[in-house]
């Protein structure tokens, strides 16, 4: 039987080596396979990513601009004008406070002491030179009289009530606030620059109601607290909208400027951080970033991103920046 163990043995050792060999060979075609197939799908990868943007990126339209039709344009009140040169106004803008003029004020007494015996009038009440304001029995001749207002105005105070006594103390206070002034302050070297003469926008702060004056005199003596000069005009006060105590913001011409190009205030709006003017081409608004330099009232100076001729939108450009935002929103989405 032992002759029979070798010849068997040899058999099973060629038969391991056989197997060893197929899975090793099986192994290597499936590495090989295993590497192919992502160097393939990184191909197909980048293919995809770079090609379908670019492609797409070609087709959408930039992302500062918009497509409105000169129809829609028109019925929105989209208002375009060239880029062209102008004057701007150079101004300095005060802060001031509405005044009663010198001389519009009338300080009301008794002109004999004596019991109060009726007051006509009331605080804010219209009226004319002549008028009774109370009636005032006299001290001395047990007799009545009218105490009358020399100007006519508005009743800024009283201080008389039915009963009490007159004396010396002024009862009424009555100013004429058809025109007022308008005390500007005028701080440092700025003081230099403001002259009789000048024109002045005056705006009140509580509601941004303007009017228009001109200087009529820089007071020669400066505030003790304030270090600062007076410059005062006179407003018209027809209506009685600008009353005494009233804060207000002034600005005051201090010279022009000749802009090669300007636009009005209006064709302004900020998007991302800067100010920008919507410059149409055909049936296209872009967004175009501006450098600004002096402005006025109504006016700015554009230093640098468009050219004379430019058709700009001067009126309802908030539209078009809303138009811009939304092309941009549904963009993104």
């Amino acid at each position: 039987m032992n002759r029979f163990r070798f010849p068997i043995l040899m058999l099973v050792v060629a038969l391991a080596f056989v197997l060893t060999a197929c899975d090793e060979s099986a192994h290597a075609e499936g590495d090989g396979h295993a590497h192919d197939e992502p160097a393939e799908s990184a191909d197909h990868d980048h293919g995809d990513g770079h090609g379908d943007d670019d492609g797409h990126g070609h087709d959408e339209p930039e992302a500062d601009a918009t497509t409105i039709p000169a129809e829609t344009a028109e019925r929105s009140g989209i208002v375009v004008a060239p880029v062209g040169p102008g004057v701007i106004q150079q101004t300095l803008r005060l802060p001031g406070v509405i005044e009663v003029r010198q001389g519009a004020m009338a300080r009301v007494s008794a002109r004999f002491p004596g019991a109060i015996r009726e007051v006509a009038v009331q605080v804010g009440d219209s009226v004319r030179a002549g008028q009774r304001l109370a009636t005032v029995e006299s001290n001395a001749s047990l007799s009545t009289y009218s105490l009358t207002t020399p100007i006519g105005g508005v009743v800024m105070r009283r201080d008389a009530e039915a009963g009490s006594l007159a004396g010396e103390a002024p009862l009424f206070e009555v100013a004429d606030l058809s025109k007022v002034w308008v005390d500007l302050h005028v701080f440092g070297r700025d003081a230099q620059r403001v002259r009789v003469g000048a024109e002045v926008r005056v705006e009140r702060i509580a509601d941004g109601t303007t009017a228009t004056a001109a200087i009529g005199q820089v007071l020669p003596a400066t505030d003790v607290d304030s270090q600062s000069l007076t410059a005062r005009a006179v407003l018209d006060n027809a209506d009685g909208l600008w009353r005494p105590g009233m804060a207000v913001q002034a600005d005051v011409s201090i010279g022009t400027t000749e802009a090669a190009l300007r636009v009005p205030l209006g064709a302004l709006q900020r998007m991302e951080g800067r100010e920008v003017v919507f410059v149409r081409k055909g049936d296209t608004y872009t967004a175009t970033p501006v450098t600004l330099g002096v402005r006025d009232a109504d006016f700015v100076e554009i230093k640098d991103g468009v050219e004379l001729g430019d058709d700009v939108v001067v009126e309802q450009s908030f539209l078009v920046k809303a138009d811009i935002a939304k092309a941009g929103a549904e963009h993104e989405h």
